[in-house]
């Protein structure tokens, strides 16, 4: 299951054009949630797949609901939701990734989550975003990153356990590579879009944070570090220095060429579907650390539009979907991680190795900044690490760049 790409952002512009602002309006009371209705609901994905199933699930215990799901592509839906917002023509419901959370919470068309019905306290911490003191969805699944490696492989190497610093991580790459005649040593991604997803462990684990006392961060040592770090396994010929067009990490996974790679929950699936001969021969890890053993937190949250005439119902659908219940059986259709704290307590989810491992990253996941400009943020640091892979700029000046580049686009 493979997540959001991103897009540049354009909400903001569009909002000013067609005289969307913070304050939003509401939709007034609106219908009870006991009287008949229909809700609009838009999931991305593989989520707009599946919810379809959840909500005839749903419309069996309130026969007085009619839950319709629209799915929608992640390539389009950034857009479909900035026209859509623009238009005051939001579903009732939406499905909200972690990068777009600023984005329109700054809009002013979602409405800001009822703190009574939903307790923070119910969710992994780093996933409760908020923007200007507020929430503006409520955590619906949740991704983070951790460490791939082959167990086999690591034998051959001679690695008798899983790297746990950045120390051990190159140790154990250059190993794979001498000892047991992989290819690489590790893949990181080495450049073009969403190259950050797999840098962000890295910088957070050497103790960076994007954001610092209201300013930009990103040319502290701890970024110099991480760019330092990262872009030595390329220098090295420990990684790839450039991708293929659609590069698949889990075939050079399966195939041997490829050892060790930071991925998310989703391709514990993608490895057991597409490369059953692994069975056996692969474990996940945490995240080697820095300072400490640090990834960001990534997935999707839930969110009622602000003009929305079925608040009511729409509360009731999304706690459903969010309580410990629901979300123990939508892991079970899906495995997406439940942000629900609750629905970890039994199951495989409390019993299986890698799964405890992702729990464990989670617990001291980083949550990126929640600003409306993120994804045009992120294209800067993106670039930046490309140029210190292609030897174009040493570490330091890299920072430098996207320090100065991003600094303007944080509120």
């Amino acid at each position: 299951m493979r997540r959001a790409a991103r897009t540049t952002s354009v909400a903001i512009a569009l909002a000013t054009a067609f005289g969307i602002t913070a304050c939003g309006s509401s939709g007034g009371a609106g219908v009870a949630a006991d009287e008949k209705q229909t809700l609009t609901v838009w999931a991305m994905g593989t989520e707009g797949e599946k919810l379809g199933d959840v909500a005839e699930e749903y419309e069996k215990a309130h026969k007085n609901i009619t839950v319709k799901v629209t799915p929608i592509g992640w390539d389009v839906a950034h857009q479909k939701l900035v026209s859509a917002a623009a238009a005051n023509k939001l579903p009732d419901v939406m499905q909200i990734g972690t990068g777009y959370m600023g984005e329109f919470s700054a809009l002013g068309a979602l409405e800001p989550v009822d703190t009574e019905t939903f307790d923070k306290k119910d969710f992994f911490p780093a996933s409760w975003s908020e923007y200007d003191g507020e929430t503006y969805g409520v955590p619906w699944y949740v991704e983070t990153r951790a460490l791939f490696y082959r167990t086999d492989l690591a034998k051959k190497a001679g690695i008798e356990k899983a790297p746990g610093t950045w120390k051990e991580l190159r140790a154990a790459a250059k190993a794979y590579q001498d000892k047991a005649g992989t290819r690489w040593g590790i893949y990181n991604q080495p450049g073009g879009l969403d190259t950050v997803q797999t840098w962000w462990p890295y910088f957070y684990s050497a103790g960076g944070s994007v954001v610092k006392d209201g300013k930009t961060a990103l040319d502290s040592p701890a970024a110099v570090k991480a760019l330092d770090m990262y872009g030595s396994f390329v220098k090295d010929g420990l990684s790839r220095k450039a991708s293929p067009p659609g590069y698949d990490v889990v075939k050079d996974f399966g195939n041997g060429k490829v050892p060790m790679f930071l991925g998310g929950p989703w391709q514990t699936n993608l490895i057991s579907e597409d490369q059953p001969d692994l069975d056996g021969k692969w474990a996940v890890a945490p995240v080697p650390a820095e300072k400490s053993s640090k990834a960001q937190i990534g997935g999707s949250s839930l969110a009622i539009s602000k003009e929305s005439d079925h608040k009511a119902a729409a509360k009731k659908l999304i706690k459903y979907l969010t309580d410990a219940k629901g979300q123990a059986d939508w892991f079970k259709r899906t495995k997406d991680l439940p942000a629900n704290t609750a629905a970890w307590e039994s199951g495989p989810l409390s019993t299986e190795e890698n799964w405890k491992v992702f729990r464990k990253q989670l617990e001291t996941a980083k949550q990126d900044p929640v600003q409306p400009k993120w994804t045009e943020i992120t294209s800067k640091v993106d670039a930046a690490i490309e140029s210190v892979n292609q030897g174009k700029a040493s570490p330091k000046d890299a920072a430098k760049k996207m320090q100065g580049q991003a600094s303007g686009l944080v509120e």
